[in-house]
């Protein structure tokens, strides 16, 4: 490795557009149009930021290093503040949790890759720094009608996809699978979700018209999937009005139970990311107010369409 560094942070990035990244505002610099692409096919543009960012992305893309996909799984380790992301061995970043600025260097095949991007090291990125920018990320996925959102939550497999995709035929318009992004603007709690498809099991096709008599071919984790677009069934953000916790059941069955705040905030922390004492300081006004959102444990089996007529018809219920 020469003197300059892995990542030659001395390096021109003459390339600077800025976006609304989840709520947070954000500024990326680089010599690559093809990054630029990218960011924009994930992220919703800003044309004058108006005040400062809340995060910034600098990254150098290498024309020598030569790398084509597949690509292998992401290595991400942390030291204090300091997180670093490996992508293969041309292309990482390194994250600086206190002054919230990323610098990283990326070979012309992964620069190119815009949906590489788009699934996987931008969802990631925001994950390392929502804490530190004062966003709650939830293991969840939301709808909305009209302005207000139905966040649904739960461990893998409790089927949050799956009825995420059932309301969506009730007429709901889907946000974002399994990740949700929650932040304060204003005095006002936002949802936000990432451009990426919806991700549906095998055993989907049992269900839905779309895949029936189909077999899935894409590849995720090692698993294969269906993946959805909802295409203009598609929202950018959302008020939060109804937090639902799943809870997937053998029978035939619909139980909806209220939660207290203290019970929803121990479910909702034990999926947080470990924070510094003052990133949880920046990110508690958020889950505050996230918290003040009228919460339900749902216990629920049987055909997802019936499910989501009946929670559809609770949600409306509750937010009149």
């Amino acid at each position: 490795m020469s003197r300059r560094g892995f990542l030659h942070k001395n390096v021109e990035t003459p390339l600077c557009e800025h976006y609304i990244a989840a709520g947070a505002l954000c500024s990326l610099t680089t010599n690559s149009e093809q990054l630029l692409e990218a960011a924009r096919t994930t992220f919703l543009p800003l044309i004058s930021p108006g005040a400062s960012v809340d995060f910034s992305l600098r990254f150098w893309v290498d024309d020598a290093a030569t790398a084509a996909p597949p690509w292998p799984r992401p290595y991400v380790r942390g030291l204090g503040h300091l997180v670093f992301a490996g992508f293969d061995g041309r292309s990482s970043l390194l994250a600086n949790l206190r002054t919230r600025r990323v610098i990283g260097r990326f070979s012309t095949g992964m620069a190119s890759d815009t949906r590489h991007w788009k699934m996987v090291i931008f969802p990631m990125l925001l994950s390392i720094l929502a804490g530190s920018v004062g966003l709650v990320e939830l293991h969840a996925s939301c709808v909305a009608s009209g302005e207000q959102g139905l966040i649904l939550l739960g461990p893998s497999l409790c089927g949050k996809s799956t009825l995420a995709m059932a309301l969506t035929k009730t007429g709901f318009r889907f946000l974002s699978d399994d990740r949700t992004f929650c932040s304060v603007k204003d005095g006002e709690l936002v949802a936000w979700g990432l451009p990426r498809p919806l991700k549906l099991r095998p055993d989907t096709g049992a269900w839905f018209d779309d895949f029936r008599d189909r077999e899935p071919t894409d590849i995720q984790n090692g698993d294969r999937v269906f993946h959805f677009d909802p295409g203009l069934q598609r929202a950018s953000q959302c008020e939060p009005r109804l937090l639902t916790f799943l809870e997937r059941d053998e029978s035939t069955v619909f139980e909806m139970t209220p939660m207290t705040c203290s019970q929803a905030r121990s479910q909702i922390e034990q999926d947080l990311l470990a924070e510094s004492s003052e990133a949880l300081r920046v990110q508690e006004e958020t889950l505050e107010q996230l918290l003040s959102v009228p919460s339900v444990v749902l216990r629920y089996g049987g055909r997802p369409q019936h499910v989501a007529e009946q929670l559809a018809v609770s949600f409306f219920d509750k937010t009149r």
